[in-house]
């Protein structure tokens, strides 16, 4: 797989050769290992290990519902009260993070309304708050730890 810009873990891998797959601890199975879930892997553990974000305030794939429409949130991060604070999208180390990446969450996010939305490509990571007073959102230089949200 791909050398990230992310902390290493202790991955656990499973399946064969033709169907690898690796160990979510979020969803406490083993998935179907692909260039973006490897990013979300190493991104979830990075938060949950360096960040302080609980890892049960977390949850990988989450369905959302519009109508007959249905959306997957790659990760969200509840808050203490089970509501939505932060949506993480992931895209493959050779996915550019361009403005439809962006624009690919903030649809998720007008069912949501959380504080921070997340985009990472395992090499690159942006994070931006939301201002709904001013309907209007800030870049942040990093993401921030879990104790500052």
């Amino acid at each position: 797989m791909y050398e990230l810009n992310l902390p290493k873990y202790e991955i656990r891998l499973g399946g064969t050769k033709e169907k690898p797959e690796i160990f979510d601890f979020l969803r406490r199975r083993f998935v179907k290992l692909t260039p973006e879930e490897w990013v979300r892997q190493h991104f979830v553990h990075w938060l949950v290990e360096h960040k302080g974000y609980p890892k049960g305030l977390l949850g990988n794939e989450i369905e959302l519902k519009k109508g007959e429409k249905k959306l997957r949130c790659d990760s969200i991060l509840y808050d203490q009260q089970a509501r939505p604070k932060m949506i993480i999208e992931y895209k493959a180390p050779t996915i550019a993070l361009s403005p439809k990446v962006f624009n690919q969450i903030a649809v998720y996010n007008l069912l949501l309304h959380v504080d921070y939305l997340v985009i990472s490509n395992g090499l690159q990571h942006y994070c931006c708050r939301m201002n709904y007073e001013h309907n209007s959102y800030d870049f942040l230089t990093e993401i921030p730890d879990y104790k500052t949200i």
